[in-house]
């Protein structure tokens, strides 16, 4: 799972950046929109509103920009229809990707998308090309200062699927059911256990070696997808060399 760990960890200090940039905020603010009109405003009967504005607090977005987006999202206040759509597709080496996106242009969006993949070694696929390589999880990196027992113990008792323990990695994988996430990461935090990164992901079931050219080019789509205005989240089964890897943090 190197592949998945270190280009988690590479996007999530990069989430950084998209701060000051404010597109953080602008796609976190789509995001609370749509799980807003989908499911509530209220983010105790709402899962998904309650993970999203979690991640919103993590990355100090405003108490007001975080409650605008839910009334925008519940028609409190006037704002954009965004529809979520799912594409697939192949990136250099044949690594599989997945994009979700929130777009008010379901046009302009997939020409985009369809534009960057060729610019970059890659070509949306059809429906259902790669979705079956990835599985919804909850997935938690804590560093190797944690006890690993203790983590092992704590982490299944309240409700962890599985653990990995990587000897080239600087950080254990928890694995967990999505709706599990938020509770394994309290129980980790009340055992005084941080977790570096905690997230609702698609894992990939398996992973697809590139070599450093491949890999170069392989980082640039997908920071030039992850930088698209549409897109919310990108996955892929890609594993490319440390020193690529490296170059991308």
């Amino acid at each position: 799972m190197s592949g998945h760990s270190k280009w988690a960890q590479i996007k999530h200090k990069k989430a950084a950046t998209d701060v000051k940039k404010g597109k953080a905020f602008s796609k976190l603010a789509k995001e609370i929109s749509v799980a807003a009109r989908l499911g509530g405003g209220d983010p105790g009967g709402n899962p998904r509103l309650k993970t999203v504005i979690e991640k919103a607090k993590e990355v100090n977005m405003p108490a007001e920009n975080i409650k605008r987006a839910i009334q925008k999202g519940t028609g409190e206040l006037p704002g954009t229809n965004y529809e979520e759509m799912v594409y697939e597709g192949y990136g250099p080496g044949g690594a599989a990707i997945l994009i979700n996106t929130l777009s008010d242009n379901k046009n302009r969006t997939v020409s985009e998308l369809r534009h960057l993949m060729s610019k970059n070694g890659g070509a949306l696929g059809e429906t259902g090309c790669v979705a079956w390589i990835f599985d919804k999880k909850g997935y938690i990196l804590v560093a190797k200062a944690a006890d690993e027992d203790t983590l092992m113990s704590v982490a299944l008792e309240a409700g962890a699927l599985d653990m990995k323990n990587d000897p080239k990695e600087d950080n254990y994988e928890v694995i967990t059911a999505p709706e599990d996430l938020n509770a394994v990461v309290k129980a980790l935090k009340d055992a005084t256990i941080e977790a570096a990164l905690a997230e609702v992901t698609m894992l990939p079931k398996n992973y697809v070696m590139l070599d450093s050219r491949q890999g170069e080019q392989m980082a640039r789509l997908m920071e030039a997808l992850e930088d698209h205005d549409d897109v919310q989240n990108v996955y892929s089964n890609f594993d490319i060399p440390e020193e690529v890897l490296e170059k991308s943090s």
